[in-house]
Order: C-alpha cells, then sequence, then structure tokens
C-alpha cells in the first residue's frame, strides 16, 4: 500500500493531467471552428472580390468626348456610320469603336474606318489584321511596314496587310493598322502585350489605353490619302501623353458632345 501522503500526491497528479488533458481537448476544438471561421470567411471575400473585380472589368470607360462625334465629313470624304454585329462587339470587349464607311465621290473612291478603344488593354491581346480577317476567311497575302505622314507633317507608323479571299471569291482587300498607346503611337502590338498590360484597369482611367485603327479598301492608294486626312484628327480623340483630350474643346464649342 501507498502511504497517506504519497497516494495523496498521485491524486492531485491525476486531477492536474486530467483538467490538463480537458483543456486541451477544448483548445484544439477552439482551433477547429476557428480554422473552420476563417476558411469560409475567407471564401466569401474572395467571391465578393472577384465579383467586384469582374464588375470593373466588364463596365466600360467612357470616353470624354465619345467617337461618334468623329467628323463625318473630312474634305470630300462623306462617313456614313456601318453598325457593328452585337455578337462581335462581344467578342471584341471594347469599351468604345467606330466603324464608317467614307466615300469620295469626286475621286471615286472608298475606304472604311474601323476605331476600337479600350481602357482594358489586355481585351486588345489578340486584335491584329492577320488574326481577325483570317478567322472571317480571308487569306493573308502579305504584311509590310510602313510611314504615312498626315498634314500636319506627324509621322505615323504602320502596317499594311493584304488579303483576298478563296475561290470561287474573288475580293481583295488592303488594311492599314496603327495603335495608339497611352498617347503613343505604334505599329507593333507586342508593346501592349507585357506582364503590366494584364492587370485590370481598376481605377477606370480612360487614359491607360490601346486604340487600335484600321483603315481599309480593295486599293492601297485610297487608304494611304485617306490616313493623311484623318490620322490627326484620330489622335484628337484619344489622351495624349499628359491625359489630354484636344477634341473635348472644339467638338464642345461646335455641337455640345460630351
Amino acid at each position: 500500500m501507498y502511504p497517506i501522503r504519497h497516494r495523496y500526491l498521485t491524486k492531485q497528479t491525476e486531477v492536474f493531467y486530467s483538467i490538463h488533458i480537458a483543456t486541451g481537448k477544448i483548445s484544439v476544438w477552439i482551433v477547429w471552428v476557428l480554422a473552420v471561421l476563417l476558411l469560409i470567411s475567407a471564401g466569401i471575400t474572395y467571391r465578393v472580390l472577384a465579383s467586384h473585380l469582374k464588375l470593373i472589368v466588364d463596365t466600360p470607360v467612357a470616353l470624354p468626348v465619345m467617337l461618334s462625334a468623329f467628323p463625318k465629313q473630312i474634305g470630300y470624304w462623306i462617313g456614313e456610320d456601318v453598325p457593328i454585329p452585337p455578337n462581335i462587339q462581344r467578342a471584341a470587349g471594347n469599351d468604345a469603336s467606330l466603324n464608317r464607311l467614307y466615300t469620295d465621290k469626286v475621286n471615286n473612291r472608298w475606304v472604311n474606318i474601323y476605331i476600337a478603344y479600350t481602357a482594358h488593354p489586355r481585351t486588345m491581346l489578340g486584335h491584329r489584321p492577320q488574326i481577325c480577317y483570317v478567322a472571317g476567311g480571308w487569306v493573308h497575302d502579305s504584311t509590310e511596314p510602313a510611314q504615312i505622314t498626315s498634314k500636319t507633317g506627324r509621322e505615323f507608323p504602320c502596317l499594311i496587310h493584304r488579303f483576298h479571299r478563296p475561290e470561287p471569291v474573288q475580293e481583295e482587300i488592303v488594311v492599314l493598322n496603327f495603335y495608339i498607346v497611352n498617347g503613343r503611337l505604334t505599329s507593333d502590338a507586342r508593346v501592349f502585350s507585357g506582364v503590366e498590360w494584364r492587370t485590370p484597369n481598376i481605377d477606370g482611367n480612360p487614359a491607360r489605353y490601346v486604340t487600335q485603327v484600321q483603315i481599309s479598301s480593295i486599293l492601297e492608294n485610297p487608304i494611304l490619302i485617306a490616313a493623311q486626312d484623318m490620322a490627326e484628327l484620330v489622335l484628337d480623340f484619344f489622351p495624349d501623353e499628359n491625359g489630354e483630350i484636344k477634341a473635348v474643346k472644339y467638338v464642345e464649342s461646335s455641337s455640345g458632345v460630351q
């Protein structure tokens, strides 16, 4: 038999460990509850943030001056809007666009000008004539660099693409293409293909953008002349490198369109 004192100490030890184990069990249970609550909270937070981010990405960023205010008469050129099918607009994912047929009846020539603006630059990736026209059934014949000079003497680097439709359709088209990136001119889509351009425009800043300009016709000469006449005006409708839009002043004063 154990002495009385020894038995008392042994009993004390058993009680101590019992309390310690019980306390340990409660602590672990609380930790598990807290962990589950944290996971649920994190999941809810993620869904809220993801939903908010999707809303930001899907919300068009409006330009101070609508592209519809782009002049319909430029010299001998008279423009008529050509609607873009809704499915193409959704696929393009642009914030603003203009598709207009300009006819010069005096010189018997025509061009189509297509302008697409996005303040979410990553949506412009892949929108190149070599991709879009081929997807539309055209055959790509050639691409060559070119440079046009506007009437004010500004030089525009661009690419000229040539396509044709396969038999039995006998149809050819020439496309002049360039980009405006944050107010800077370029013909190279790689300029906005880096990782930094894939981040969303959370602030909705219209001056962080990519604009694609395409002038097309069946012959090269009309698109070169149209580019010389119109390219400088196109720049006026988009933020320059300082974030200013020249068209704001003269469009507001002449028609009140904002």
